[in-house]
């Protein structure tokens, strides 16, 4: 079973945002989505985290119709965005345990992934602090933790990285990695191209709303005829953007 599939996702607004999207992220697998700047990745998140309604098409999670059993998708995924939302006057212990709940994750269970997250992200001489004195990598790992806590199956993270210092992205990452490696699936945007090229099993490209490449980084560069291995992620990407390929070109791997 796929972990998420999209046909034909189509969000507009003065002009098509995401344009007959069809995306397939296998479960199992840490899948990195790039593109410029107002390529559509953000809005296509958005939609299958449930945050906007597409105009058109599908959503499946793990064989859930996100679309019509929102509750249901909502409670195998977790949705993580580049600001990191949380309550101020909230301890991160106090966060983890109010987020719990809302997912109606039995306390003692809720208590032990909450020390197992606070470990894991580095949080623990600040886990009975308030959030609001934190800075935004703390914050951040706050909220990742937050979003872990009900054990999704599927995470999904635009832009996780943005704004944090080494340790912290180490931290975030290291957490990832070994979330996807238990058998979770994993899917992220991001700018740093280093990271995709690091972590990500497969990578998608998409540009004006529409999956211009995918697969991994070998099959990329084949895509481009940079068949040698020195060809960097960011050598390939923008060989792709540039190129513009239609979609009917796409390497499924």
């Amino acid at each position: 079973m796929h972990a998420l599939e999209l046909r034909g996702l189509t969000k507009t607004y003065q002009r098509p945002a995401v344009d007959a999207l069809d995306l397939t992220v296998r479960a199992g697998e840490f899948y990195a989505l790039l593109g410029p700047n107002g390529a559509g990745k953000t809005t296509t998140l958005r939609m299958v985290a449930g945050l906007l309604r597409p105009d058109a098409g599908a959503i499946q999670m793990y064989g859930i119709d996100a679309l019509a059993d929102p509750v249901a998708a909502k409670r195998i995924m977790a949705w993580v965005s580049d600001e990191p939302m949380i309550y101020d006057k909230l301890s991160p212990y106090e966060y983890l345990a109010f987020v719990a709940g809302l997912w109606g994750v039995d306390a003692e269970l809720a208590k032990r992934r909450a020390d197992e997250l606070i470990g894991w992200l580095d949080l623990a001489p600040q886990a009975h602090q308030r959030c609001e004195g934190f800075s935004k990598g703390m914050r951040q790992k706050v909220a990742l933790a937050g979003a872990l806590v009900h054990d999704p199956k599927l995470i999904i993270l635009d832009e996780p990285l943005t704004g944090l210092d080494a340790g912290a992205a180490r931290q975030v990452k290291r957490v990832l990695r070994e979330r996807v490696d238990a058998g979770g699936t994993v899917i992220m945007t991001t700018h740093i191209l280093e990271v995709a090229e690091r972590m990500a099993d497969r990578i998608g490209v998409i540009a004006s709303g529409k999956l211009i490449a995918e697969g991994t980084l070998d099959e990329l560069r084949a895509q481009t005829g940079a068949q040698h291995t020195g060809s960097t992620l960011e050598d390939t990407f923008l060989a792709l953007v540039a190129d513009g390929r239609p979609p009917g070109s796409v390497v499924a791997a």
